[in-house]
């Protein structure tokens, strides 16, 4: 609880501490005669205590022309009741109206306190490594390719690869599992992570601002800036909600007295009733409560939204396509094959390693793996990528071409197709074809579960978009049980794609994108909601993405569309439930059935009830 909120609950207390006995004896003062005067002064006491910030921020509404809000309506209604000389009433209305807001300020510095523990992974400091001693630096002022020395306990600072030492890192800040994942020289390694035993020297790969932990942070802090249809539409309800209440409260205390002078005091305290009722805090509270719990509960997964109408639309979602590589396989690809060289097979894996050199992509990086030693960029120039298809480059002067069939087409080189499963990365040298190497990836472990899922979760249609040849997508269609798929595409081709499927939806159904490549992106921001596998994703993937999977799971597909659609659920109950018990209670206050004591249960009771509902989105440890 933090000093203000402290400070809340001691006025509470204060002014319950003088209005429980004045309520309790305060027959006896009317019995006696007590002056209305001197009974106003007691009840003022506890009044003032613990609703001056009311009355307050009610006279800077008005001062700003902003009249109509929940402070109004407390301050008119609770002076209404005391100038009726019901004064017990209007301060009772004033305390227990504070008590809501101190369990509202609670409730939502509990889901901000849930996120920031979450996402407590800046660090303070890092270990900078200068002429043999170590220095604490600021992360922001240390540049990329510098020496880092991380000590069992401490967070990794930046993003980097480690140069030496072996350890575990306790990822749950960042992926919300709490399996420890082994590192080892040559490993890289994410800011935010903590390091459990072991000190590493890393070298830098990125400066602070573009590192992980910064990205992570960024996320999660501009995520609630982006508000939900159904925010935005409690938002508009309010303002012309209050404004109506207050003048069919104004009508509620002048229209019936016409026909009835005598009954004056009557309808003017029904009306204020009417006013305590009528006040809107339970869903302008819990609706943005809801979603912001939502995206807390997302995060404790390892599940980033980006904001509150993604986490919207995400619950709507009933196609789906995903990218192959890195998406539903590991990403991880291994050299199986040379097929036809015209060559020696360590010359011809020595100029497809050197052409590559310039690129991240796990098969580039197999091919270098393959060739057994770090290409020597010095012997490469004239580096051009061809996406979809591959690229060409010169080697010691030599013309290098590696890629698909498409690639050899558009070059004019005659090549021999392959049979074999996997990834074929034609061999074009010096203009001819010298041979075909077979490189293998594999299906993540959970990837056929994760399509399972998709489909018990209600996602209708799920289709897979490769850039691969039809007998390699196939196979992996196969595996992971899809009928739909599509191979052999182009950055363009999948965006194509990503239009057709995005016609088949019916209304108010949507449509994602699970992908995780630099060529992904197009399609990542055509969809209705772009989902980014974000521990090996590119940055132009999880910056083009609205939702981003830290751990690269494809489990947490169906995971954060199940959390989505619970947070929607308690949204649409919310708003049921609040404004279906206003309206009965407005209706018997109308008519004379109700009074004070229920326009509090309808007011501060709607509203607590409503808050631990929306409470419910930051468990999601069973979805």
């Amino acid at each position: 609880m933090n000093r203000k909120q402290k400070t809340l609950l001691l006025r509470i207390v204060a002014a319950a501490v003088f209005f429980v006995p004045l309520y309790l004896i305060s027959e006896q003062f009317v019995s006696a005669q007590m002056p209305p005067a001197a009974l106003f002064a007691l009840f003022l006491l506890p009044y003032l205590l613990a609703g001056y910030d009311v009355l307050r921020k009610a006279l800077l509404g008005i001062r700003n022309r902003r009249v109509f809000d929940e402070n109004f309506l407390m301050t008119v209604a609770t002076l209404g009741a005391i100038v009726l000389g019901e004064y017990a009433e209007g301060a009772a209305v004033m305390i227990l109206y504070q008590v809501g807001e101190l369990f509202q300020s609670y409730a939502v510095g509990k889901s901000r306190r849930n996120i920031t523990a979450l996402m407590d992974i800046r660090p303070d400091y890092a270990n900078l490594e200068v002429g043999g001693a170590l220095r604490r630096t600021d992360p922001d002022e240390i540049p990329p390719g510098s020496v880092i020395v991380v000590q069992p306990g401490e967070k990794v600072p930046l993003d980097g690869v480690v140069l030496d030492g072996h350890s575990s890192l306790n990822t749950s800040a960042l992926t919300g599992e709490s399996a420890l994942r082994d590192v080892a020289p040559g490993d890289e390694i994410l800011s935010g992570c903590v390091n459990m035993h072991g000190v590493l020297k890393v070298r830098t790969t990125k400066e602070f601002d573009e590192s992980t932990a910064s990205k992570v942070l960024d996320l999660v802090e501009n995520a609630v800036a982006r508000k939900a249809k159904s925010e935005t539409f409690i938002a508009k309800f309010a303002r012309y909600y209050t404004p109506f209440v207050c003048y069919a409260a104004l009508a509620l205390a002048v229209v019936p007295p016409l026909f009835s002078p005598a009954a004056w005091g009557t309808w003017i305290f029904r009306a204020c009733t009417f006013l305590v009722i009528s006040c809107p805090c339970a869903l302008v509270i819990s609706i943005p409560l809801s979603f912001f719990a939502g995206i807390g509960g997302a995060s404790h997964r390892g599940i980033l939204v980006k904001g509150a109408n993604y986490l919207e639309t995400l619950a709507d979602v009933r196609v789906i396509a995903f990218d192959k590589t890195g998406t539903m396989t590991k990403g991880s690809f291994n050299v199986t094959g040379v097929h036809y060289p015209s060559m020696d097979e360590s010359a011809l894996l020595e100029y497809a390693a050197h052409a590559e050199c310039a690129s991240s992509h796990p098969v580039s990086r197999s091919l270098q793996t393959a060739y057994g030693k770090a290409p020597d960029r010095n012997r490469v120039d004239n580096v051009r990528e061809h996406p979809g298809e591959g690229v060409t480059a010169n080697v010691d002067g030599v013309e290098i071409a590696v890629g698909n069939e498409k690639l050899m087409q558009r070059l004019g080189v005659p090549f021999r197709p392959c049979h074999h499963p996997g990834t074929i990365l034609h061999m074009g040298v010096g203009g001819a074809y010298a041979g075909h190497i077979v490189v293998s990836d594999e299906l993540k472990d959970h990837a056929p579960e994760a399509v399972r899922q998709l489909r018990r979760a209600g996602v209708e249609k799920i289709v897979m978009l490769t850039g691969d040849a039809e007998a390699v997508a196939e196979r992996v269609a196969a595996e992971l049980g899809l009928t739909d798929y599509r191979a052999g595409l182009l950055p363009a081709d999948k965006v194509r794609c990503a239009e057709e499927l995005l016609q088949t939806c019916k209304p108010g159904q949507k449509f994602a994108f699970v992908g995780d490549g630099i060529n992904d992106a197009p399609v990542l921001a055509r969809a209705d909601v772009g989902i980014a596998m974000g521990a090996l994703g590119s940055d132009a993937a999880i910056e083009a993405a609205d939702v981003v999977l830290m751990d690269d799971d494809p489990l947490k597909i169906a995971t954060a569309i199940r959390i989505a659609r619970k947070c929607l659920r308690i949204v649409r109950e919310n708003i049921v439930f609040s404004l279906a018990v206003k309206a009965t209670c407005l209706l018997l206050v109308a008519v004379g059935l109700g009074n004070m004591w229920l326009a509090i249960a309808a007011d501060v009771g709607v509203m607590v009830l409503a808050v631990l509902n929306a409470m419910r989105c930051l468990a999601v440890e069973k979805l």
